[in-house]
């Protein structure tokens, strides 16, 4: 039944597909298609808003319009539906997923050439992808996490040298995969482990900058309160903007 009501509209002329108010909608009602914001069903958006304030283009407004009313239950099932169909077994004897410590013993590191030694890798565990880490991989605990959009990984000439030693990498893209099911993840990894820090590397094109949102939303489900340091890297490879955000 349709009544008057609040709602959310989308501006497409403003809208630059970016995707940060779709982590900003705990009901899932906006979604990224053909590269602009839409809105999946009346009935899933509760007007409220929540999402004006993660739009940096300002697309986003609410409106009073007849429209769906708000279905709780709908929402509810439709979460739990797409939940359900992002759910994939973990092969647990497949090499990328497998848990894995990288340090270097003591011998290895004495017996290595010279000039090896300058071109040794800082990784110092594996999985890094964020969908194939398990939260409660005993590499997490106490960690400083870095979080990074793997374009950066390529764009940023001196990005092992500056942003991987001593630092835990979970690296996907916010783009191409399922927003809610990073939320879900992160969420997991604040409740399990007491971490120490949390840093983000992404692009400075658009889409990148739902990382951000992403964490500061699954800090907030999580009822954590850390700071997130962030570098913002060109895509020619400068160092854009470094700073701190909280959720």
């Amino acid at each position: 039944m349709k009544i008057m009501r609040k709602i959310i509209q989308i501006d497409e002329e403003l809208c630059n597909g970016c995707g940060q108010c779709v982590p900003a909608c705990e009901e899932g009602a906006i979604e990224i298609v053909n590269g602009k914001a839409r809105l999946v069903a009346e009935k899933y958006c509760d007007g409220l808003g929540a999402c004006l304030g993660e739009c940096p283009t300002g697309a986003l407004k609410i409106v009073e319009r007849e429209a769906e009313d708000f279905d709780e239950e709908a929402v509810h099932e439709y979460l739990s539906r797409k939940k359900a169909e992002k759910a994939q077994p973990v092969v647990r004897a497949c090499p990328s997923s497998k848990v894995m410590n990288l340090g270097p013993s003591t011998c290895e590191c004495a017996n290595r050439p010279d000039f090896l030694k300058e071109k040794e890798s800082l990784l110092g565990h594996w999985p890094i992808q964020i969908r194939l880490i398990p939260p409660h991989a005993p590499f997490l605990k106490d960690g400083d996490l870095l979080v990074v959009a793997d374009c950066a990984a390529v764009a940023c000439p001196d990005f092992h040298e500056r942003f991987v030693g001593g630092k835990i990498i979970l690296m996907g893209c916010p783009k191409f995969d399922d927003q809610q099911e990073y939320v879900e993840k992160f969420k997991e990894i604040f409740i399990k482990n007491n971490i120490s820090s949390l840093s983000t590397v992404i692009m400075e094109v658009p889409c990148c900058s739902t990382m951000l949102g992403i964490l500061k939303r699954a800090l907030r489900e999580a009822g954590k309160d850390h700071a997130i340091n962030y570098t913002v890297v060109g895509i020619k490879g400068p160092i854009l903007k470094e700073g701190v955000e909280r959720h």
